[in-house]
């Protein structure tokens, strides 16, 4: 059911947009540019070699999850580096992980998205296992199907409303999964990404990562 709800908000959204022009993903109408919705792009700039980045991805048409915009503030502020993209640059964003890390840039990669943008970095993920890639953390806010995490991932945490988003693990994965179900009735798939105790969570978590490699989590675990 909440997948479907989400789908028919999704069809009615691009609905709108179709006919009544595009939106920013600050919600006001769009600049004079055709029908090509605008979307604030941070630059996927390499990062130092040793140190964590996080890559976060938005879901929907680049507007409902700006919730990752302002964690990647957040996170800039106690000096983690962080950028942000579409989940439709996915590819893009993976194959450009694969090559610092070739040319030397072994610091912890850090992946954050979400509702599609959750689904994108759980692929990343395996992506970059196919590239000998490994990943210290993702976490997936409330992604739109279920996922296995691959073997080349450390540590997984999803944050979920529905049981059809949860994440089990993949062949080989041996790390550390947390499915954690965020019950509170006024968070919704919409709103998940804003949620300041989510997003002090995830730094937390993040900080972990960057201070020793391999932080135990005080969150409720279940194994797929």
């Amino acid at each position: 059911m909440r997948k479907l709800v989400f789908s028919v908000a999704v069809l009615a959204t691009a609905a709108v947009i179709s006919v009544g022009g595009c939106f920013s993903a600050v919600g006001e109408p769009a600049a004079a540019s055709g029908n090509k919705i605008a979307a604030v792009h941070e630059p996927s700039a390499a990062p130092r070699a040793s140190v964590t980045h996080v890559y976060l991805l938005r879901g929907f048409l680049n507007v409902f999850s700006l919730g990752m915009d302002s964690l990647a503030v957040e996170l800039r502020s106690v000096g983690i580096s962080a950028t942000v993209d579409s989940y439709a640059s996915w590819h893009e964003v993976a194959h450009a992980i694969a090559a610092n890390y070739k040319a030397g840039q072994r610091g912890p990669i850090v992946l954050v998205g979400h509702s599609f943008g959750a689904d994108s970095v759980m692929d990343m993920g395996t992506d970059l296992g196919r590239e000998g890639v490994p990943v210290a953390l993702i976490v997936a806010f409330d992604g739109t199907y279920t996922h296995a995490a691959s073997a080349n991932v450390a540590r997984v945490l999803n944050l979920y409303k529905g049981a059809d988003a949860m994440v089990t693990r993949g062949p080989g994965f041996h790390g550390e999964l947390t499915n954690y179900h965020v019950d509170d009735a006024n968070v919704t798939h919409t709103n998940i990404d804003k949620v300041p105790r989510l997003h002090a969570m995830v730094i937390s978590k993040i900080k972990g990562v960057r201070g020793s490699g391999a932080a135990a989590s005080t969150l409720p675990k279940t194994s797929g």
